[in-house]
């Protein structure tokens, strides 16, 4: 290995370091925490990815992810922290892309609504399903059709999840607050728009690691293949309920 590639190889494997990663996510949350567009609004929206960056730092040692995974960690906590300041349904980005491109994103499309909510629901599937496969894999021992088909539930009942704790919180904080934090703007079908994007991103994301994963692998239609063979023949119910009656 000469010099030159041993250096790409230490500075590659430092950006992407989950201590790296970890700093350069707080740095980011510290920079956008000055001067948001809502203060209560941004205290409320990072609740939740304060926790679950406490859990991750927590669980480092015991269940350390793969720098892939601590990656898109990285990539999805900081669009959300970006879209916590401005408050989702602020977010500038024709602003952004009219001072950038000379042209407004909302006027290319015809959208008629801020669509950053919209986007990162769509990388919440994109981004977090293979950490999510990564989990089942590892810890459950799933392989074949179960490694694809569990992250994609997981994300479609963690999404539905989100949106019951997004119902409730704005129930309890009511008011100005509680309609900034549910971003629906005057979409009646906001929540099952959003867990559809985050399904359809999912769908994206698992497709082209199970491309990837059928061209490194060469176990892959044997491995998917053994995932759907009927582990036991007979049923479970009452007839394990009886099984484990009898002496």
């Amino acid at each position: 290995m000469t010099n030159q590639t041993t250096q790409r190889t230490w500075i590659s494997g430092w950006v992407f370091h989950p201590l790296f990663l970890l700093g350069a996510w707080l740095a980011a949350a510290v920079a956008l925490a000055f001067d948001p567009h809502d203060r209560a609004d941004w205290a409320l929206e990072n609740i939740l990815s304060a926790l679950f960056v406490l859990v991750l730092w927590l669980t480092r040692r015991k269940f350390p992810f793969s720098r892939i995974s601590y990656t898109l960690f990285f990539l999805f906590l900081t669009l959300h922290v970006l879209g916590a300041h401005y408050t989702y349904s602020e977010v500038p980005y024709d602003e952004w892309s009219t001072a950038w491109f000379g042209g407004s994103i909302s006027d290319l499309f015809g959208f008629e609504r801020n669509h950053y909510d919209r986007l990162v629901h769509f990388l919440y599937g994109f981004l977090l399903s293979y950490p999510m496969r990564e989990v089942f894999v590892r810890i459950a021992g799933v392989r074949g059709f179960w490694g694809y088909c569990l992250p994609l539930m997981m994300t479609m009942a963690s999404s539905c999840l989100y949106e019951i704790i997004e119902w409730i919180a704005a129930l309890v904080v009511g008011g100005d607050l509680g309609a900034a934090y549910l971003g629906t703007q005057g979409d009646e079908f906001d929540a099952q728009k959003d867990m559809a994007l985050a399904t359809f991103g999912t769908v994206l994301s698992l497709v082209v690691v199970a491309v990837i994963h059928k061209r490194v692998a060469h176990d892959f239609q044997a491995e998917w293949a053994e995932s759907l063979r009927v582990k036991r023949a007979r049923p479970m119910g009452e007839v394990a309920i009886a099984e484990q009656k009898s002496p």
